[in-house]
């Protein structure tokens, strides 16, 4: 029997996502520029699917914006947004905590002439609303920081760091990647205090290829993609009906249970800290707030090799993020961790469907490889 427990990569669709999304592919499989019935039932759809995901980010329809990824919503938001505001200054604040989607948009930047101040972040992963204000200059036009860390599920505190931003008298547009927060933890786009906010479908039970970009009202920055019209003008290309609708059905799924699945979650990552200390001692654990994501370490095994030994017994779970193969985790190495914590350190992501069997799975394997490993 497996036992996935990666959900920080990814996640299974759920049954609510799968429906939809085949009844885009067989009935109301139309294009919603068409005006004719189909083009029109197809429309429908996606204005439903639209308000489902603006209704759980807290936010009007009219700003959202549907894109092919939370990759693609940093990059725009960042790139877009940056060159949008260059009238005003050249300077950016992030940190190096950040996702690659907004490092390497980052690195763009700088080869268009950007300054990029790019902050170290606290010893527990989060950067401090301090550490922004100390960067922030008459210049800065961009502040992008994201709101739950993927590789330790650190949370840095968003709303306070635009409130403090805006208190400041600065102009600054806020982007937050909040790719691993959505439908995680309790936030909307108003507490946030964010112009823009990158989330993604396949990180909540809807499929891959799907994310959307909140950009708070009257906010105009440079399309991404350029052609048709599609999006109310503000990116080309015939909307991906199946992915929109399963990821609209996704949101109306979890959205009721927002609260209670956030603090399940939250008692299972308490109940892994506790019974996988007590079978091994020597377990480092990277303390985070994030209610889903659970960073170990065990000093002297090499991730690599409990991720085979675990996968063996049909347990699956990730070193840092998915998205980067290979090479030490520059995120642990910024926070300051000892080299071998970094190198034996895997990422353990919860879901709403995580069960009290793949937790004790996870616990047994563990310990396990602790006993076999160490007897190599």
């Amino acid at each position: 029997m497996e036992h996935y427990l990666d959900n920080s990569a990814t996640t299974k669709v759920c049954p609510e996502a799968i429906e939809a999304a085949v009844n885009a592919m067989e009935i109301c499989y139309g294009n919603p520029s068409s005006t004719h019935t189909k083009g029109r039932e197809a429309k429908k759809l996606l204005d439903g699917a639209r308000a489902q995901v603006s209704k759980a980010l807290g936010c009007k329809p009219t700003e959202l914006v549907f894109t092919s990824c939370g990759s693609e919503s940093d990059n725009w938001a960042i790139i877009c947004g940056a060159e949008s505001a260059k009238r005003k200054g050249k300077h950016i604040i992030s940190s190096q905590l950040e996702h690659d989607a907004v490092r390497k948009a980052l690195d763009e930047l700088e080869r268009r002439g950007f300054e990029v101040t790019r902050l170290k972040g606290e010893s527990d992963g989060t950067v401090s609303v301090q550490s922004v204000l100390d960067a922030l200059r008459e210049d800065t036009i961009l502040v992008s920081l994201m709101l739950v860390n993927n590789e330790t599920g650190a949370v840095t505190d968003i709303s306070a760091i635009s409130r403090a931003i805006r208190k400041r008298g600065s102009q600054a547009l806020i982007h937050t990647d909040a790719v691993q927060a959505f439908m995680k933890l309790p936030f909307s786009a108003k507490t946030l205090g964010a112009d823009m906010i990158s989330v993604s479908g396949h990180k909540i039970h809807a499929p891959k290829g799907i994310g959307a970009l909140y950009i708070k009202e009257g906010l105009k920055i440079k399309n991404f993609i350029v052609g048709g019209g599609q999006e109310n003008g503000r990116r080309a290309g015939t909307e991906a009906m199946p992915q929109i609708a399963a990821f609209g059905a996704a949101c109306e799924a979890a959205y009721p249970g927002l609260a209670e699945n956030a603090a399940r979650m939250a008692a299972m990552k308490a109940r892994l800290i506790r019974e996988l200390s007590e079978n091994i001692p020597e377990l480092r654990y990277i303390e985070s707030a994030a209610p889903h994501i659970l960073s170990i370490s065990m000093p002297g095994w090499r991730s690599e090799v409990l991720m085979n030994y675990l996968e063996a017994r049909e347990v699956y779970v990730s070193k840092s993020s998915a998205c980067k193969k290979g090479g030490r985790s520059i995120v642990l190495e910024t926070m300051g961790l000892d080299p071998k914590v970094i190198d034996g350190a895997i990422r353990i992501g919860l879901s709403r469907y995580t069960t009290e069997e793949d937790a004790a799975a996870l616990v047994s394997a563990l310990a396990q490889a602790r006993d076999s490993l160490a007897h190599r």
